[in-house]
Formats: C-alpha cells, sequence, structure tokens
C-alpha cells in the first residue's frame, strides 16, 4: 500500500551546503541521510572531527578494548544529541538494531557495533559519530527548496576512504562540481 503525498525517499544520499548556506552550523557540512520518510529525516554529518576524541578513547570510555583497530578520529554527526553514537557501515556486518540505507550501507546506534568493532568482528569499513542531524516531518523537503543545500546522487560510502576535512569537495567533484566556481551569491542585472 502507497501513503499519498509520501516523500520520496532521500536515505542513501548526500546533503552538501551551498558555499552560501545560511546556517554557520552547517558551513561546508556533508551530511549522509539514512533515515527519510514521512516522519521526517535522521542524517550523520561527516565533516567534522569532534575535538580531541578518537575511536580508542570512546571505546576505552565503555570498557571495550580497542584492540588492533586504528584509532580512527569521531565524527560530530550533527547538533542533536551530541552524545548519542552512531556507526555508518559496510553491511558485511548488521545487528538488528541496524538500519539498512542502501544495498551497502548500514547505520547501527547500539553499543553491539562497537563491540565487534573493537573484537575485530565488526564491518569491514565504518565511521563512528556522536550526534546526529534531523529533521521533522516535511522540514527537509522544505529545506530543499530554499538556498544552502545540493543533494548529491553520491552513495556516501564512497567518502569512507577520503579524510574528513576533504569529504565536501571530494563529494562536489565527483558530482563534477568545483565548489571553488560556484556563485556564493546571486547579483543584480
Amino acid at each position: 500500500m502507497t501513503v499519498p503525498n509520501a516523500p520520496e525517499s532521500l536515505a542513501g544520499r548526500l546533503l552538501l551546503a551551498m558555499p552560501d548556506m545560511p546556517d554557520p552550523r552547517f558551513a561546508r557540512s556533508v551530511i549522509a541521510i539514512c533515515i527519510h520518510d514521512h516522519g521526517g529525516a535522521l542524517g550523520i554529518a561527516l565533516g567534522e572531527p569532534v575535538e580531541g576524541l578518537g575511536l580508542h578513547e570512546l571505546l576505552e570510555s565503555f570498557d571495550i578494548e580497542p584492540n588492533a583497530i586504528g584509532d580512527d578520529p569521531v565524527l560530530a554527526g550533527g547538533p542533536m544529541e551530541p552524545r548519542r553514537g552512531f556507526v555508518l557501515h559496510d553491511t558485511d556486518w548488521l545487528s538488528e538494531d541496524s538500519v539498512v540505507i542502501a544495498e551497502d550501507l548500514a547505520l547501527t546506534g547500539s553499543l553491539e557495533v562497537l563491540r565487534a568493532i573493537g573484537s575485530g568482528q565488526g564491518p569491514t569499513r565504518y565511521l563512528v559519530a556522536l550526534g546526529y542531524a534531523g529533521w521533522g516531518s516535511g522540514q527537509l523537503e522544505a529545506e530543499l527548496t530554499r538556498p544552502g543545500w545540493f543533494l548529491s546522487t553520491l552513495n556516501p560510502r564512497r567518502l569512507f576512504d577520503v579524510a574528513s576535512e576533504r569529504r565536501w569537495a571530494a563529494a562536489f567533484a565527483s558530482e563534477g562540481i568545483d565548489p571553488a566556481m560556484l556563485a556564493i551569491s546571486s547579483g543584480e542585472a
């Protein structure tokens, strides 16, 4: 059964801040849209690490031994619930709490995924974030009608191997766009 006026899901796509983003909290943002339905949307920002927090310290705060995994940066996933953790990861590891976003991409917000990562039994590739970006019903659709955002077709997983500070430019480049060539504001004729 289809729901009348239900939005086309944008889950699995990237939301990129335009150079003239009016909200400074989202300047140069790269947000993976993870959930999008009639109730709203949830995304994880991929561009900014949490200052002074690495994966080892996060795992150890939950009494999880990091073993032989790298001390990757933990990302500031968004302004909502900044102490709540999420892992955006490959679908080679899933739990009953995982939300499959795309064929090769999932989101998990339970300690189970952190334990699996720490033991070396978790997903092959992952990004760990604290917080999220959230939109209420119809809010994301309304924001996309105003200046500030570019909706990319790029699967967020393609940015896993790109350093967080380079993800914004890399995402635009994958769309064939040089962000330096984007107009900051429109003029008058």
